[in-house]
């Protein structure tokens, strides 16, 4: 019982939260091409220096008429936090 309660507990502080919402749509066709840019923080403090733009992220898909913009942050133990937009489009 005891090793149950300690791999339960393990477990759930080395779980992550994952969260995608939608930023913005415009009255373009939704397009075949993917970008996405991310950056990461620790403590949300310090940054590795990453660039999670809409710009960055059109540029890495070859995007050139935006459709839909999201972004997507995981943390885990509210520790690290990974931040990525993703863009669709043209």
């Amino acid at each position: 019982m005891k090793k149950l309660l300690c791999t339960l507990a393990l477990g759930g502080l080395l779980a992550s939260c994952s969260v995608t919402v939608p930023v913005n749509a415009t009255s373009n066709p939704v397009g075949s091409k993917v970008g996405s840019a991310s950056t990461t923080s620790i403590f949300g403090l310090f940054f590795d220096g990453g660039d999670a733009s809409i710009q960055t992220a059109a540029k890495k898909g070859g995007i050139t008429k935006i459709s839909t913009v999201d972004f997507k942050s995981t943390n885990y133990l509210f520790i690290v936090g990974m931040f990525e937009t993703i863009v669709t489009g043209e």
